[in-house]
């Protein structure tokens, strides 16, 4: 383990990490390799991404984690340089249910059902499938069921830096969006298709 990194140049070096992980990595681990806190090193990384903030590359966070990304905006020419073709299209279930799930999480799939009203096993998977949610623990609750929240991923299609930048939404708003869910789409025939507008607006916008 290299010697601990001095206080002028944590910065430099945060950088150089977060631009070399292919993953989301914990501060924790950043605290050990520079010989810092985790509260400073978190510090230094929010003064990081502030300095990025409206640049190609963003710094997210998501709880203890942190990860350098591209632009939200660039997605769809990034893509195109890498030769992604990516079915970018959501119907309006699953959008709802993920809607749920970034305002209200970690939330269980029975607490998500009971929102709904209907099952929710359809929109869940398919979320799951396109790496927007996932298991972030397990409540202590009868059967200890799986709590979902927003991944990177979510971040990265929404233009967020961590999942509480998301805007306010007016309970009536959830409740309409609710609302206007097919009673088929709980059992995964959910054929009313909306363009997934995750290039441009959080999911309480997605309607």
């Amino acid at each position: 383990m290299p010697d601990a990194v001095s206080l002028e140049s944590l910065k430099t070096v945060l950088e150089s990490i977060l631009f070399v992980a292919d993953k989301p990595v914990e501060l924790g681990l950043l605290a050990r390799i520079t010989g810092h806190s985790a509260e400073v090193v978190g510090l230094i990384v929010d003064e990081i991404a502030a300095e990025w903030k409206g640049r190609g590359v963003r710094v997210q966070r998501s709880g203890t984690a942190v990860q350098m990304a591209t632009a939200p905006e660039s997605t769809p020419y990034v893509q195109a340089f890498l030769g992604v073709d990516e079915d970018s299209r959501l119907t309006h279930a699953p959008l709802v249910v993920l809607t749920i799930i970034a305002y209200k999480q970690p939330i269980t799939r029975p607490a998500l059902e009971k929102i709904l009203g209907k099952s929710c096993d359809y929109s869940v998977e398919v979320l799951k499938s396109r790496d927007l949610i996932t298991e972030v623990g397990r409540s202590n609750s009868a059967g200890r069921p799986y709590l979902y929240g927003t991944t990177f991923r979510f971040l990265e299609h929404f233009g967020l830096e961590k999942p509480e930048d998301l805007p306010p939404l007016p309970e009536l708003d959830l409740a309409a969006a609710v609302a206007e869910v097919p009673e088929e789409a709980a059992d995964g025939d959910d054929v009313t298709e909306v363009e997934d507008e995750t290039q441009e607006a959080p999911p309480g916008d997605a309607e």
